[in-house]
């Protein structure tokens, strides 16, 4: 497990959303194109990591609250199971069952983290309904497993752009585990 800070930023505010085809847990394709016209919070996520685990409940509870409202939640583990066998599709499976994951991608070749600058996990990204980066941050302010979230940014950005307001601070480093790269 290696510690590190989302500080990379390869998009910026505004950006559009690079397209991906990535096969779900439930062994469908799903590509940026099936989510037309909905605000899309992807997070960059995994199943062994210990800064993920404990926002697991809270990512399921707001695609839970928010689906309502046109946000889809799509989680997407671009980490190598081969030396990490807990982040394997199975175990993805298993996850999405539990936590009740409509979207929860895998990422085999590692070229849809590339693409969107993800470094750790979790690292969330927010886009509008014409799939441009408004938020790039983190879950909570819980920054390491075991502290209580006193403040829900994620959050905070869906009520905002729901609310038809700006974003005002669309970058918030999160923290977490590195992706394991192949």
């Amino acid at each position: 497990m290696a510690l590190l800070k989302s500080e990379a930023k390869k998009l910026v505010e505004g950006d559009s959303a690079p397209d991906f085809s990535l096969r779900n847990v439930d062994g469908k394709i799903a590509s940026l194109k099936h989510f037309k016209g909905k605000l899309l919070v992807i997070i960059f996520m995994c199943n062994h990591c210990p800064y993920v685990k404990p926002k697991m409940d809270e990512i399921a509870k707001i695609q839970d609250d928010y689906a309502k409202k046109g946000v889809v939640v799509i989680g997407i583990n671009s980490n190598d199971p081969s030396n990490y066998p807990e982040d394997d599709f199975e175990h993805m499976q298993s996850i999405a069952m539990v936590k009740g994951y409509a979207y929860y991608l895998s990422d085999e070749t590692q070229e849809t983290a590339k693409a969107y600058g993800a470094t750790c996990t979790p690292d969330p990204f927010v886009f509008d309904k014409n799939h441009q980066l408004i938020y790039h941050g983190r879950i909570n302010n819980a920054m390491n497993p075991g502290d209580f979230p006193t403040k829900h940014e994620l959050r905070e950005a869906l009520d905002k752009v729901l609310a038809g307001k700006k974003i005002e601070e669309w970058f918030v480093p999160s923290m977490g585990c590195s992706i394991k790269w192949r």
